[in-house]
């Protein structure tokens, strides 16, 4: 098998949304401690991190409650790296994904403007019609490679986010699918488990198992 890591790597200089990771030492083998400690503050939704349905629904499921059932299992990498535009209903049909329970989103985010240390004008996202689409599919888990789902013309009313949220489908954000070819994998993806948050940075794989 192959494993494709889709995680971010964390660090202060790392593209972010809003205030950057910040790291502190607190003991070091240089200055004659034990060991070597360093404490981070960093944002529940730094790097490659999932949005709980508490991101945007007062009272709605916490990270820590979220059902592991939707966050490991076989999932589909869709090639949009053609759009030049928000990924639509349309796109999602075209791209024939009815039926799947988790979805990844492969733009052209993935092998420009996710590696910048500073956020784009502009970028892929998705669109409201394509939110309701993915609801009325029963899809379980969405995921796309740039700091927001959210298009970026509308992260004022955050539509994509409240359409998905309010029904209960998670967000995987941040994720890295440069190196990976479109087609089927098993997603592993374990965020941290921060009681009550509304979301955590993960640490997510892809999976590729020898076809026999």
């Amino acid at each position: 098998m192959k494993i494709y890591d889709i995680t971010l790597p964390i660090h202060p200089e790392m593209l972010h949304w809003g205030r950057k990771p910040e790291v502190e030492v607190v003991e070091s083998l240089a200055a004659g401690d034990a060991s070597n400690v360093t404490r981070w503050r960093i944002g529940a939704h730094t790097g490659t991190h999932v949005d709980a349905p508490a991101h945007f629904v007062d009272e709605a499921t916490p990270i820590d409650q979220v059902s592991l059932d939707s966050l490991v299992g076989q999932a589909v990498v869709v090639d949009m790296t053609g759009l030049t535009a928000d990924v639509t209903a349309a796109d999602l049909e075209a791209a024939g994904v009815a039926g799947e329970k988790r979805i990844l989103l492969k733009t052209s985010n993935s092998a420009g403007i996710l590696k910048e240390t500073e956020r784009a004008p502009s970028w892929i996202g998705l669109a409201p019609d394509a939110a309701t689409w993915l609801v009325a599919h029963g899809v379980e888990l969405i995921a796309i490679d740039y700091l927001t789902i959210e298009g970026h013309s509308r992260t004022d009313s955050w539509d994509a986010h409240h359409e998905l949220l309010g029904n209960g489908v998670l967000i995987l954000e941040n994720a890295d699918l440069d190196a990976v070819e479109p087609g089927r994998y098993e997603l592993v993806c374990l965020p941290a488990k921060l009681a009550g948050a509304d979301g955590s940075f993960a640490r997510a794989i892809l999976i590729e198992r020898d076809r026999v």
